[in-house]
């Protein structure tokens, strides 16, 4: 595919993150407004250079460290509204025309905000931004907790109570090592019992018996990154796979794989676009997804992801129409919602590509 035919192509993302995914004018504008001094520079684009530079280290947990900067300038109402909006139209210009977008509440609060108020303000700016956009993009939140803290029953609860007004599920992030999901059974329990959605982040640094304890003990309905999964695979001389009991558990039970390829190489989840497992697990038919995980500490969009793949696998139109199909039936949203997107946009999107 040509970079135009890969802009104009209809996508969809299930994984990616709002604090990980802002302009860097924005950052360099709320940061004076706000008087934040933490910043390695006040150019926009060194800014985005260094966020790229410092992701590129092969460590999750270096990873994580950028986000320092951009939760800096997101404590206010007016910056969250603002950066949901422009998150919503960058979106939309990269051709996503259905996105669920992650954030953690809890990590909005050193300004007075409460967790009620960080909510409304970023599904305020969901709505803003879609409106700008003439309606091309509809974006759901999802609420996040953070592995290392103890605030996700209440993060679970803050999800059912905005449930009807922009806030599509749950999910668990942060470093893998040492915070297993488990740890978080009381709120995967309370979305169970009020029918709430949730995914967890799993099988990025840690390996499958991460996996195993985000599907089988604390039920996980997808997998953030999953990559891992592969480490239950073997890959024989002719070609031919053995699957292991987990994963042929997620691939039989159509468990989505929310991909991040850019970002996994970045953590060290794999080594490079041509080694990276993404193409292994949809030959084998893994219900698989294409996402951006955090479109500026990554330097990514949906598009360049996409880009990636046909240089590293020679994908076309009909395949990212199956993984964008694939997302969009693994999305958060109710049934005739998914399917309307996929029988008037999505599928006419890609027929118009061929």
């Amino acid at each position: 595919m040509h970079l135009s035919d890969i802009l104009r192509a209809p996508k969809v993302v299930l994984h990616d993150h709002l604090d990980g995914g802002l302009r860097p004018e924005t950052i360099v504008e709320l940061a004076r407004e706000h008087g934040y001094p933490g910043l390695p520079t006040e150019d926009p684009a060194e800014l985005a250079v260094w966020f790229r530079e410092a992701a590129d280290s092969g460590s999750l947990e270096r990873y994580l460290e950028t986000f320092a900067h951009t939760c800096a300038v997101m404590q206010t109402r007016s910056a969250l509204e603002r950066i949901a909006a422009e998150c919503a139209e960058d979106l939309a210009a990269d051709g996503v025309v259905y996105a669920e977008v992650r954030y953690a509440p809890e990590q909005h609060l050193e300004r007075g905000l409460t967790l009620d108020e960080v909510v409304t303000a970023v599904n305020d700016g969901f709505r803003a931004g879609e409106r700008r956009t003439g309606g091309r993009i509809t974006v759901r939140a999802l609420l996040t907790g953070m592995r290392h803290t103890d605030r996700s029953l209440e993060i679970a609860e803050l999800t059912v109570a905005h449930r009807d007004a922009g806030v599509a599920g749950f999910d668990i992030a942060g470093g893998e090592a040492g915070n297993p999901p488990a740890r978080h059974l009381p709120a995967f329990q309370h979305l169970k019992r009020h029918n709430c959605h949730f995914t967890i982040h799993a099988g990025e640094a840690a390996g499958v018996e991460s996996i195993h304890e985000a599907v089988q003990i604390c039920g996980a309905e997808r997998i953030g990154h999953g990559v891992r999964i592969a480490d239950d695979i073997t890959v024989h001389e002719d070609g031919t796979a053995t699957l292991g009991e987990l994963a042929a558990f997620l691939r039989d039970n159509r468990v989505p794989l929310e991909v991040c390829p850019t970002s996994n190489l970045q953590t060290g989840a794999a080594k490079d676009y041509a080694s990276h497992p993404i193409d292994l697990l949809r030959r084998l038919d893994f219900r698989v997804t294409l996402n951006t995980d955090n479109r500026l500490v990554s330097g990514t969009t949906m598009s360049q992801e996409f880009a990636h793949m046909t240089e590293a696998f020679g994908y076309g139109p009909e395949v990212f129409e199956e993984l964008t199909v694939a997302a969009m039936e693994s999305a958060f949203a109710p049934l005739p919602e998914r399917r309307r997107l996929i029988d008037e946009v999505i599928r006419p999107g890609y027929a118009a590509l061929r």
